[in-house]
């Protein structure tokens, strides 16, 4: 533990409303003794903040996408930085590191680097190839001069900690364990029937190359069966016209939720979806929050072949791995999930030890270690 309080200002890109992995690490700094600043973006459709125990901040721009947007945010972040006294600032993703780093350097403040995703292999970027550059460069430029980094997993970590020779740890997106037995949204409520098996597609970021659309095609074929999206993202606009005369039928869709209220949604389900393809590296080295929500939430996972997502369903043996998001093979596994009662019922024990084990109770403690090393440094 700290042997003096700090001030730490965190930063992040989104809106705050449904990003965990900063709250959960906010959280546990603030529970440590640490007066704790995190700083986002206020979008004009973004939700409003629920009472947190630390502080927060929304930046409130003209713009809300493109270059001008990151350009504006970082602008701000900096002139924050330098007119507000911290000890740490904890940079969320590249898109905040540069005016982090600017600050730090100005300010001799410590830096805390924590990467989300491998940021410069997203899809977004990769069909951009010049914006991809830019950031690449700003990658280059400030990555190796990184004393604390984490990331969300080990395969993350190994690429980077090789291309960079900086020592990056791993913090998984773990959630706080809520315990299995806790209630539930009415199915009711929204028109989602009783008697019908739910797969659960989730996630603040449906994006393109995430098997959404894929899954609207198979849950077409599967009797005894609806799908279910809750949550936002680039494509929900596409789907919704995909759905057509199956909405509220077969398909249904709920907005995305505050943290607080997320689990009492997931609860609704009876499997939960998590399809990203492999046709980036980001992708193929995702470990999503959304698998670690279904298994505390209780459900049972159909996941894509990914190595980090494919390492937990069969470390713990809570679900099916999918070869193929090409309909065909997502109906054909989604009717084997849901008919096969002996499977299920050894999914959801299994669910109950890995639950238990994966949350963040455990998980935090690493975090709490390297801003003890931050500290000491």
């Amino acid at each position: 533990m700290y042997t003096t309080p700090r001030k730490i200002i965190i930063s992040v890109i989104s809106d705050l409303v449904t990003d965990q992995r900063v709250n959960r690490a906010a959280t546990t700094l603030h529970n440590c003794g640490h007066k704790v600043i995190l700083i986002g973006r206020e979008m004009r459709k973004s939700l409003p903040i629920e009472k947190r125990p630390y502080q927060t901040k929304r930046f409130k721009l003209w713009f809300e996408s493109g270059p001008l947007f990151y350009a504006s945010y970082n602008l701000r972040l900096f002139i924050f930085l330098l007119v507000n006294k911290a000890d740490i600032y904890l940079a969320n993703d590249l898109d905040t590191l540069a005016a982090n780093y600017l600050a730090s350097k100005i300010k001799k403040t410590k830096l805390v680097y924590d990467s989300h995703e491998y940021f410069t292999e997203v899809p977004e970027l990769i069909r951009r190839p010049f914006v991809r550059s830019v950031w690449k460069k700003i990658e280059t430029w400030i990555f190796p001069r990184l004393k604390f980094v984490f990331t969300v997993n080990t395969s993350i970590s190994k690429i980077y900690s090789g291309k960079y020779n900086v020592n990056v740890r791993v913090i998984r997106n773990l959630p706080v364990q809520t315990g299995l037995l806790e209630g539930s949204e009415e199915r009711s409520k929204w028109n989602i029937p009783s008697d019908k098996k739910v797969f659960l597609f989730q996630g603040a970021g449906i994006n393109v190359d995430r098997g959404a659309e894929e899954a609207i095609e198979a849950i077409k074929g599967v009797e005894g069966a609806v799908l279910l999206f809750i949550g936002a993202g680039d494509v929900i606009g596409k789907l919704k016209k995909m759905t057509g005369e199956n909405i509220g039928r077969k398909i249904f869709f709920i907005p995305k939720q505050p943290m607080k209220d997320l689990l009492r949604f997931t609860r609704m389900a009876d499997f939960g979806l998590t399809l990203d393809k492999d046709t980036n590296l980001n992708y193929r080295y995702s470990l999503p929050n959304k698998l670690f929500d279904y298994m505390q939430a209780g459900l049972p996972v159909l996941a894509t072949n990914l190595p980090e997502v494919k390492n937990i369903i069969d470390t713990y043996d809570v679900g099916m791995i999918v070869n193929s998001t090409m309909p065909e093979d997502l109906k054909k596994a989604m009717k084997e999930m849901m008919s096969d009662e002996s499977k299920i019922a050894k999914w959801k024990k299994n669910i109950n030890i890995a639950a238990a084990e994966l949350c963040w109770e455990n998980e935090e403690k690493k975090l709490i270690e390297i801003f003890s090393d931050v500290e000491t440094a």
